[in-house]
């Protein structure tokens, strides 16, 4: 198994940690849990994705919302804090996202490349779009990945690309960034009685899952696996974004 992973993931703002449910560490424990199997790999970005390439998908006005504190606080749904800078934040929060985007490209040219499954323990930030950003979502790193693979030509437009989201969240972000890409297959499996509710990009979605608050496990396995007997076969790469919090543990997702 190939696993991506960078100690530059973690998100660690000390007692700030609290004003908050996102765990910005679980990927350096992930990685101490596995880092003993002998059965993995790991491999690391060298560098994080830098604002040039994220600018590329960005649209014009979103650019200088990326680079906005109060903006950036809004999106990651914390309060405004004085004495927190933007410099700080982009440091400690706004880095490991853009790491974590150079880790799904990463794994996506390697997958392609070796036609083997990568695994980055960070990243699927599906509820970021070219417009806006939610959800603690600053940077679609689907989007900007796949923009990157078509710009250096591994990836022609016409390949049809299947993005797989188990994420609890309905992936709204990918599906705006998608919505015109024909060539782009979304299964999304989610709870429809939460954020995000937005109808023209759940309707986006070609095999949808909408499932109720409280669903438990058996049932969620057998209607995903309905849903993955609808796919077709010949996909150049998958994405799957594969959220842990289905999980009845999980603080905000309402599932079992």
């Amino acid at each position: 198994m190939n696993v991506i992973y960078s100690k530059h993931y973690n998100i660690n703002l000390g007692p700030l940690n609290y004003l908050h449910p996102f765990d910005g560490t679980k990927f350096q424990k992930i990685q101490h849990q596995l880092k003993n199997n002998k059965g993995i790999s790991f491999i690391e970005p060298k560098s994080p994705a830098s604002m040039e390439v994220i600018d590329e998908f960005l649209s014009s006005s979103m650019r200088p919302r990326v680079r906005s504190k109060d903006e950036i606080l809004q999106a990651l749904e914390l309060p405004g804090i004085p004495l927190i800078s933007f410099s700080l934040l982009d440091k400690e929060i706004l880095s490991p996202m853009r790491w974590a985007v150079a880790g799904t490209i990463l794994g996506a040219e390697s997958a392609l490349e070796k036609s083997e499954i990568y695994w980055n323990l960070s990243g699927g930030y599906h509820h970021a779009m070219q417009q806006s950003m939610e959800g603690f979502c600053i940077y679609n790193d689907i989007g900007i990945c796949y923009q990157q693979l078509i710009k250096s030509g591994q990836l022609k437009p016409e390949d049809k690309i299947l993005i797989i989201d188990t994420d609890a969240h309905h992936g709204n972000g990918n599906a705006h960034t998608f919505m015109e890409n024909e060539n782009v297959t979304i299964l999304d499996v989610y709870n429809a009685g939460i954020y995000p509710a937005s109808n023209y990009t759940r309707n986006r979605v070609n095999i949808s899952v909408p499932l109720n608050p409280g669903t438990e496990g058996q049932e969620y396995l057998n209607r995903y696996s309905e849903a993955l007997e609808k796919l077709d076969s010949d996909y150049k790469i998958a994405f799957v974004v594969a959220g842990t919090d289905p999980l009845s543990c999980d603080k905000l997702a309402d599932f079992a």
